[in-house]
């Protein structure tokens, strides 16, 4: 199985050569690409400097464009499991062989690397935001996800197809909410991830706020207008 790794960053010249050295160690049989959303640091030239696969876009579209444009290279150049993964170092690519036998085994569509099977949410704003969304997944579709806005998840082949394709896939808890209500088979894995250890996440309180309140308009809301999928 040919496994691509998407690694979106914006300002993650700080981690992205930690980040990727420990992808190459832990995991070396699975390709990587760099997609640097318009960085006005130097994540550009920390790549270029270590030969590391780069796709720079020419400003700073957003994570679903960068996402979008990472599952476009890996529809165009034919594999058959795409894995996105951040840039500071969170995420332990040691995982990523497991997540890629429970997709096989389970014929899931997407799998998604959970912090909380195990155990429950973080505290604070970032968790109370986790719960009311988890609930808003249950109420509109009927199952639990204990973390929907893991940003380590592995897409098979069909999932890549349409995140390449359609404008209105990205990778958030409202198009998982989607997919599943139109029957894309969701399933979790249990990891655990580290805390950052350079740069600074975009995520800032009130930033926080305002991702949740959007999510659990379009969760509660906006899905119910989208047409469905036949």
């Amino acid at each position: 199985m040919k496994i691509l790794a998407i690694i979106p960053c914006y300002n993650e010249g700080e981690s992205i050569k930690n980040t990727i050295e420990n992808l190459k160690e832990k995991t070396p049989d699975i390709d990587f690409i760099v997609v640097n959303d318009g960085s006005k640091d130097n994540t550009h030239s920390v790549c270029i400097e270590n030969n590391y696969p780069i796709i720079d876009l020419p400003f700073n579209l957003g994570l679903s464009n960068a996402v979008q444009t990472g599952m476009r290279y890996a529809y165009n150049n034919g594999y058959d499991m795409a894995l996105q993964f951040d840039g500071d170092g969170q995420h332990d690519p040691v995982y990523i062989p497991e997540m890629a036998k429970k997709m096989q085994d389970t014929s899931a569509d997407i799998i998604i690397g959970s912090r909380h099977l195990q155990k429950g949410s973080r505290g604070g704003m970032r968790g109370l935001g986790q719960i009311l969304i988890k609930l808003a997944i249950r109420i509109t579709t009927g199952k639990k996800l204990s973390d929907p806005t893991s940003g380590m998840r592995l897409y098979n082949r069909k999932m890549i197809d349409k995140f390449a394709h359609q404008m209105n896939y990205g990778p958030e808890p409202d198009t998982l909410v989607y997919l599943m209500n139109n029957g894309v088979n969701v399933v979790e894995t249990s990891v655990t991830m580290q805390e950052r250890k350079a740069g600074k996440s975009y995520l800032t309180s009130l930033n926080a706020i305002n991702y949740m309140l959007r999510m659990l308009i379009s969760i509660i809301i906006v899905q119910w207008f989208r047409i469905k999928e036949k």
